[in-house]
């Protein structure tokens, strides 16, 4: 069930970030854009990483849920991480606030509030409005499995902040 909106002015078939003539989309056609892709799996996430909203009824789509599949022959391997993802009234522009549910051992995760410092994640770490929650979630895995992280002690599985 499409909305007027939707149905008349959001054209799905146009990048996330501008539509055919080269401007940027609104932050909400952009974010309607990201939660069809994240509700259809129609990402380059595949079955590693999950999005949508929170409430399905937040009309600014600030508020989102994300999910981590620990990559495989890691310290993460076979655990599931969940992610808050805050997208504030600059999103795209500026990058979501995302906070980790599960405790996590890493250098870009604040340890006592699970918090991510998206600068110390190589590829987030100079935001730009191309940037998706898909991308974050996406950078945040292959974090997790690069050689220096992926053997770092973790808490104990179900540990939450």
């Amino acid at each position: 069930s499409q909305t007027f909106l939707q149905t008349y002015f959001y054209k799905p078939s146009t990048t996330p970030t501008t539509d055919t003539m080269g401007a940027k989309v609104p932050r909400n056609f952009r974010l309607l854009e990201e939660l069809e892709k994240g509700e259809k799996g129609l990402g380059a996430a595949g079955e590693a990483c999950s999005y949508g909203l929170t409430e399905g009824d937040d009309l600014l789509m600030s508020n989102w849920n994300g999910t981590i599949l620990g990559p495989p022959h890691s310290a993460h391997e076979n655990r599931i991480y969940s992610l808050k993802m805050h997208c504030g009234d600059q999103y795209p522009d500026k990058p979501p606030i995302i906070t980790f549910e599960n405790q996590i051992n890493l250098p870009c995760v604040n340890s006592k509030n699970g918090v991510v410092d998206l600068s110390k994640v190589p590829h987030l770490a100079v935001w730009n409005y191309q940037m998706t929650l898909e991308t974050v979630l996406i950078e945040l895995r292959r974090f997790m499995a690069l050689p220096q992280h992926k053997k770092l002690p973790q808490p104990p599985e179900g540990s939450r902040y």
